[in-house]
Parts: structure tokens; C-alpha cells; sequence
């Protein structure tokens, strides 16, 4: 299917849902399609990301098919969201409005933040503001990493905030952030300014050092049987509980195939590696061959105990300034045209 095409569908999706809840104000396309042409062609492996803006909080709606296509749509408040400079400050929400991603905006509330972000997306003061903001995440969830609750929550807890270093350089680049492929762009806007030579350092606070392409195809038939297990229990009240179930899997097993087929094994990795730990949230207490699975995949990523996973993110935190400057370099370049 076409991007087009797809995003006509989300559109028809986010009118119906708009009749019947009236406290949904606006909406707008998020994630790895923004800014794609319309006759772009949309992978298997890839959903259609919408984001709500609602009156009041109201509850992620998670992975669906909707006439052919698999959206992703979340929801946000006016409050939330902010005015328009709190959105040019956001590495999250600004480049939803760099292009122009409103599906329904009655009020005129989001065209206007979107006219102030288009203009101001690459101004100096605004980058340097949004990849600070980063970089306090990445800080922020490393310090927090734990020894106290489950093991697959403390991975979750270690690996996302570890993969935001490839997030950083990427905001820095004026790219669009993504989330399963962020390895892949982080690549991309490094060896676009100049600084290929760091992406293996990149890589190596993900996987310690990389896993070969054979044992990463291991891992995820191991996922595989996991995941099965996940989807067939219940998943109310966990926030990715529809990433698990079948909607969700195209996205993980074709996505990963993809990139392991494309050499990139190694960003692989990151996506698997999450979703065998939310399976094991879902799962609680798992059978001990999942077990040993999951623990195989731990200890060739070589976090295997806390106190592995509090020493690699004391490692990064450490490596930070040194990262700082590429984003430094990285910015000043991509501000300068």
C-alpha cells in the first residue's frame, strides 16, 4: 500500500472516531511517516501513527487494523501539548509539525502551532533546546536504573534510556526521530555530518560489542515462541499490551527480518531485546526454557545481572560529554544549511 492511501484510511478513522467523541479536538499524524511522499511505499513491518488531542486525558488506543491498514494512535491534552514554543522545545512533538501532519484541527489551535514550529523548527536557540531535552532523558532514566524491581522491568528501564543516544544526534540533525529503527537513523545522520567512525561506539552501549547475524535470527525464533505465549493472555491495563498481539507482530518478526537481512543485525537487536521483556512483564513468571531464552539474550548483550546493567549505564553517563560534542558539531552543521 501507498503511504497515500494509507493515511486516507487513518483519516476516515479519526473522523468516524470524532463523531462519536466529541472530546477528541484535534489529531495528527506521528511517527516514521511523517514527512514521507504520498506515493512512498508502506512496509508490512510499518503502522500508520496518529495522535489524538483531546479536552480531557483519555486512554491510548494502541496497535489496530483498520481497513487494511495497522495504526498506532495515542492521545495527548491541549495541556499536554502546550503552545507553540513548548512544542519547538519538544524533541517529542515538534517535528509532528514541521510538515503539514493535521488531519482534523476545527479549532485552528494546531495550525496555528504548526505555522510557528514550520518557521522555527531549525532556529538555533530551539535545537540546542530540544536535543538539552533529550539528553536529560537519557540522564535522567540511567540514574533511575535499579536493582529492586523485575528483572525484564529493569531492562526495559536500562534499554530505553540507552537508546536514546541514537535519538540524540538525530534531533540534532533536524531528522525525525523514530523509535524501532532509531539505531538506523541515528547511522544516517552520522555518517551524513561526518561522524560514521562513532556509530560502532553508538552500537556497542546497546550490545556490548555486537551479536552476530546467526545468533540474532536465534534469538528472535525464540522471541517468536514468547510472543505467541504473550498474545494468547491478558494484556488489559498494560500500556503496549496491542504491540503484543496480532496486530503488533508483522511489526516485530517482518521488521526485524528485514533489517537482519539487510546487514543490520545489530540494530535488530534493540527491538527484540525490548519486546522479550515486555513479554516477560505480561507473563510474570514464565516457563524456565523462557526463561533460560530470555537470559541467553541478556548475557549476549552482557547485561545479564544488575549489576551489569548499573554498570553499562554508569558507563554512558560517563561517555555523555564526550557525545555532547558530536551534537554539538552535529547541530551547528545542520542549522548552517
Amino acid at each position: 500500500m501507498r503511504v497515500g492511501a494509507a493515511r486516507a484510511v487513518a483519516l476516515g478513522w479519526v473522523r468516524e472516531r470524532m463523531r462519536v467523541d466529541p472530546s477528541i479536538e484535534g489529531a495528527l499524524f506521528s511517527g516514521s511517516t511523517v514527512g514521507l511522499p504520498d506515493d512512498a511505499v508502506l512496509p508490512v513491518w510499518s503502522d500508520v501513527d496518529v495522535l489524538l488531542v483531546r479536552r480531557e486525558p483519555g486512554v491510548k488506543v494502541g496497535k489496530f487494523v483498520h481497513r487494511g491498514v495497522l495504526l498506532e494512535v495515542s492521545t495527548i491534552t491541549w495541556a499536554e501539548l502546550g503552545g507553540p514554543e513548548d512544542v519547538l522545545g519538544s524533541w517529542v512533538f515538534a517535528p509532528m509539525f514541521r510538515t503539514d501532519g493535521v488531519i482534523a484541527d476545527p479549532s485552528g489551535r494546531l495550525a496555528a502551532v504548526r505555522e510557528r514550529v514550520a518557521a522555527g523548527f531549525a532556529d538555533p536557540v530551539w535545537v540546542r533546546a530540544r536535543c538539552a531535552g533529550v539528553r536529560r532523558r537519557i540522564e535522567a532514566g540511567l540514574r533511575a536504573v535499579d536493582a529492586e524491581s523485575p528483572a525484564a522491568e529493569q531492562v526495559l528501564a536500562w534499554v530505553f534510556p540507552t537508546s536514546l543516544l541514537a535519538v540524540w544526534p538525530a534531533v540534532a540533525g533536524l531528522a525525525d526521530p523514530t523509535v524501532r529503527r532509531r539505531y538506523v537513523r541515528a547511522e544516517r545522520v552520522l555518517s551524513r555530518f561526518g561522524f560514521a567512525d562513532r556509530y560502532g561506539g553508538l552500537l556497542d552501549t546497546l550490545d556490548g560489542g555486537g551479536v552476530d547475524a546467526t545468533r540474532v535470527r536465534e534469538h528472535l525464533a525464540g522471541l517468536a515462541v514468547v510472543f505467541d505465549e504473550a498474545s494468547r493472555s491478558p494484556r488489559e491495563g498494560f500500556a503496549f499490551g496491542a504491540d503484543l498481539g496480532a496486530a503488533g507482530r508483522p511489526v516485530v518478526f517482518d521488521g526485524a527480518a528485514e533489517l537482519i537481512e539487510a546487514g543490520r543485525h545489530r540494530e535488530a537487536m534493540f527491538w527484540v531485546l525490548v519486546t522479550y521483556a515486555r513479554c516477560h512483564v505480561v507473563l510474570g513468571q514464565v516457563a524456565p526454557e523462557r526463561e533460560r531464552a530470555f537470559g541467553a539474550v541478556l548475557a549476549d548483550l552482557g547485561v545479564t545481572s544488575a549489576a551489569d546493567r548499573r554498570r553499562r549505564a554508569d558507563g554512558l553517563l560517563a561517555a555523555l560529554p564526550g557525545w555532547q560534542a558530536v551534537v554539538d558539531a552535529v547541530a551547528a552543521e545542520a542549522v548552517a544549511g
